[in-house]
């Protein structure tokens, strides 16, 4: 296996990237400096939870409209667990737009 940061496995360091949604990209983004595949993860995970974070906030400061902010949730946290089982089982997978940002920063 690859290894990466903090001496992890390529896929556990990827799948490190989620853990904390935007929060651990951020901190895998500045500390790998190799690893294209983590760097491609920690991106990805920055690039869809930080916007998906904020605007969930926003609008649930709104009354009426808060509970899109609900729903927001339940897709950050099944898109959270599936980012998390398939990077740590090897396979990229790209979240639509933010993926494709994020290759495209890395590269």
């Amino acid at each position: 296996m690859v290894k990466a940061t903090f001496g992890l496995d390529e896929n556990v360091a990827s799948a490190a990237c989620y853990v904390l949604t935007w929060v651990t990209g951020i901190i895998f983004l500045l500390v790998e400096k190799d690893n294209k595949a983590v760097r491609f993860h920690a991106m990805q995970s920055i690039l869809t939870f930080l916007p998906l974070t904020i605007i969930s906030f926003v609008l649930g400061m709104i009354p009426f409209i808060g509970i899109i902010s609900l729903l927001i949730w339940l897709v950050m946290v099944i898109l959270w667990l599936v980012l998390i089982i398939k990077t740590f089982q090897g396979e990229k997978f790209m979240v639509p737009v933010a993926g494709e940002m994020a290759e495209k920063q890395i590269n």
